[in-house]
């Protein structure tokens, strides 16, 4: 039986055993790409005959909106819609034009790898979207075909930022995976490119998201490597975080030209602040990137359950998180174990 959660039933905030609140969703949208990136869904495991999910088992446009809307109920007030690739689904505008129009949304942004972002640009922008992020780790072209499979060039990419920063898409921020004797050399060259254009360039730690990406400690470049090798060529100062729980350290340019933003999950993990949960295609709620399992509300939502059914779900799923990974990894030194896939879940 459906219903609605009536004004005297509002849930509230929830926090975690940890006392973490509930204020972002991240919400994927597909569980397909147009890229391989060796570090998230490698070719020779994603051939052309891999099962993906069957497209009835997605959520569609009105249960993302009717979800999101409990989880605001819960204290989220951000949202990020990811993937796969978020613009390979056809009703992704209209995804984003029912995500804008909730009530109390802060700020509705997007994760993409760009390859389709110029012909799409407007109209997520007049759909309701403020904000989107990039993913880019190399502008030599050689190396960036590495990086995604060879599914694509670095100027359709470029096309798309342009295309974006036209739109209003503001700010936009590039998100590099940086691994060591891949593309660590090219990472400076990068910077450069846009640096004063204000563009956020954001370097990401290679990370052992789950566990099909070959993820070797040896082969992570720490930020703080990172940190003093720009630092040597473009002096840096700190900048204070935008919220608390933000992901990436900021530094500005002490020459006015920008700022550059480093996520740190390996050398640095910022579990403490963590209070994103993740809505995967398939309806199931993850509460950590590194999850095993998940909560399914896709069973519930098709058989009739009410908005307080869910909710009470929700609350329950949170109120039991316990997640820190990072910081035992770097504690326990312990073996991998069986993780859902990044591409499933949104990074």
């Amino acid at each position: 039986m459906s219903g609605t959660v009536t004004q005297w039933q509002t849930p509230g905030r929830v926090a975690d055993t940890w006392n973490r609140p509930l204020r972002d969703l991240r919400i994927s949208v597909i569980d397909r790409c147009n890229y391989r990136c060796p570090y998230c869904m490698p070719a020779d495991i994603y051939g052309e005959g891999y099962e993906f999910l069957p497209r009835r088992h997605w959520l569609t446009a009105g249960e993302i909106k009717r979800v999101a809307g409990l989880f605001m109920q819960l204290g989220v007030t951000k949202i990020r819609i990811t993937g796969g690739e978020p613009l390979l689904r056809r009703d992704v505008i209209e995804i984003v034009g029912s995500l804008s129009s909730l009530p109390g949304l802060q700020d509705l942004a997007l994760t993409t790898n760009g390859s389709r972002l110029a012909a799409q640009a407007q109209e997520l922008r007049n759909a309701g979207l403020k904000r989107i992020t990039v993913s880019l780790d190399s502008l030599d072209e050689r190396v960036f075909r590495t990086m995604n499979g060879d599914r694509g060039g670095v100027a359709q990419v470029l096309e798309g930022i342009d295309e974006a920063q036209r739109a209003g898409l503001a700010p936009i921020k590039l998100n590099v995976v940086i691994q060591k004797g891949k593309n660590e050399h090219t990472a400076l060259d990068l910077l450069e490119h846009f640096r004063g254009t204000g563009i956020i360039v954001r370097f990401i730690e290679y990370m052992d998201v789950g566990t099909l990406n070959g993820w070797r400690m040896d082969e992570v470049v720490t930020s703080k490597t990172l940190l003093e090798r720009i630092s040597a060529r473009w002096p840096l100062t700190p900048v204070k975080p935008n919220y608390r729980g933000e992901v990436a350290r900021r530094y500005a340019f002490e020459d006015g030209q920008g700022e550059v933003g480093f996520i740190s999950s390996v050398s640095e993990p910022f579990c403490g602040d963590c209070h994103r949960a993740r809505l995967s295609a398939d309806g199931t709620v993850y509460t950590c990137l590194f999850a095993k399992l998940g909560t399914s509300l896709r069973e519930p939502l098709r058989a009739g359950a009410s908005d307080a059914d869910l909710i009470g779900l929700l609350q329950s799923t949170w109120r039991g998180r316990t997640d820190r990974y990072s910081e035992r990894r770097g504690r326990e030194g312990q073996p991998r174990e069986a993780r859902v896939e990044m591409y499933r879940m949104g990074g």
